[in-house]
């Protein structure tokens, strides 16, 4: 969703993909592992039908709400194997993390324990500096805090790969971002990063004297049964089955292809981007999310309120709001998070109230491109529509 308008058409037109996000009477797509519910669409299965091809080796779809539901996947397990994509994969959800994030913060909020206009300075005295004193916990949530990324080692994918067992600690993160000159004075700009929620992270493991990771269990994936859904910590594989992910790169013999980038530490990401889920957690946690079963009463209005500043880099109105982003599309508000660790990307979107929910794990070779990938983009089109 952070696609600008004119480049989300273009791709749209290229796909094909039709604009109505009608669902469909029945319709079986015939690609390797797919699946077809009460009611399926063609747009949809058309988008993932080929796979696997240059920009995707597999992806795994649903689609759910009042207005239908399908779910499907196509391609394969792994090209030396060629076997059927497993419906059923674990893969890295990427910053669909800060979504849960937001969500244990706001439950925090709801509790008294966390004050989303108390500054992060006045929970973490010890870890942000005085140039960042003004920042607000909501800053933090809500991208508006200025404190830019931290210092991370190399500039090119063939550069991280090689550093991709490096574990990093969320403190270490901080301290690098924090050292430098800030952005912009918080609350005037937007600029989407991951570093607010690092912090956001710490400062949930401050206020609880618990882990992040086993908060986010205890509040979000034990009771809404999540099983397939968790933290990786400084395990590079994913646990489980997995669809394996591959990245564009320069090869050990000079020529440019794909690598296997299944096995890559996420500590990097944390508490902004490390979680590992399957579709079906997604899909239930999103649909609960929406409903107002996860973060209660008025604080779900958080997520759901843009604040009223320009984007840093386009000076665009600011897309994304604690925790998610918005986009409008077939005529309607859609919100949600994209994600993408390399060799796979991930979504989950619906409609404000519940009508039409996405989740979406696609297998993709240029993950983290300055591009949204080609397989991803047509799902979010065929699921509701052309961008106004």
């Amino acid at each position: 969703m952070r696609k600008s308008t004119r480049a989300l058409l273009a791709a749209a037109l290229v796909l094909g993909v039709a604009a109505g996000p009608a669902l469909t009477p029945a319709f079986a797509a015939s690609t390797p592992a797919a699946a077809a519910s009460r009611a399926s669409s063609p747009d949809l299965s058309a988008v993932i039908a080929g796979l696997p091809r240059a920009d995707a080796t597999a992806a795994l779809v649903r689609v759910g709400g009042t207005e239908g539901s399908w779910q499907g996947g196509a391609g394969v397990h792994d090209l030396e194997t060629n076997a059927p994509a497993d419906p059923a994969a674990r893969f890295r959800a990427g910053s669909v993390t800060k979504v849960f994030t937001a969500a244990t913060v706001l439950q925090l909020a709801a509790e008294g324990r966390i004050d989303l206009d108390r500054t992060a300075r006045s929970y973490l005295p010890d870890l942000i500096p005085g140039r960042y004193a003004t920042v607000t916990v909501r800053q933090l949530l809500d991208h508006t805090h200025g404190i830019p990324a931290a210092d991370m080692p190399g500039e090119t994918v063939e550069e991280w790969y090689a550093n991709r067992f490096v574990v990093h600690t969320p403190e270490e993160l901080v301290r690098s971002a924090t050292a430098r000159p800030r952005e912009f004075r918080p609350g005037t700009r937007q600029h989407y990063l991951n570093i607010g929620y690092t912090i956001a992270g710490l400062i949930v493991e401050r206020v609880t004297g618990d882990s992040y990771e086993h908060q986010v269990e205890r509040r979000i994936l034990r009771p809404l049964g999540l099983r397939d859904t968790y933290f990786p910590g400084t395990d590079p594989e994913i646990r489980g089955p997995y669809n394996h992910g591959y990245q564009t790169m320069r090869l050990d013999d000079g020529s440019t292809g794909l690598r296997d980038v299944s096995v890559w530490g996420t500590t990097d990401g944390w508490a902004a981007g490390d979680l590992i889920s399957t579709t079906a957690d997604l899909e239930r946690f999103t649909r609960v999310l929406f409903k107002g079963g996860v973060v209660p009463g008025p604080l779900l209005e958080e997520m759901f309120t843009l604040p009223k500043v320009p984007d840093l880099r386009s000076g665009d109105p600011a897309a994304y709001s604690v925790g998610l982003s918005m986009k409008r599309l077939g005529g309607r508000e859609v919100w949600g998070k994209t994600g993408g660790r390399w060799g796979y990307n991930a979504a989950i979107a619906s409609t404000r109230h519940g009508e039409r929910t996405l989740v979406y794990s696609v297998n993709s070779t240029d993950a983290k491109g300055q591009d949204m990938n080609r397989t991803a983009l047509g799902l979010m089109v065929a699921a509701y529509g052309l961008p106004e």
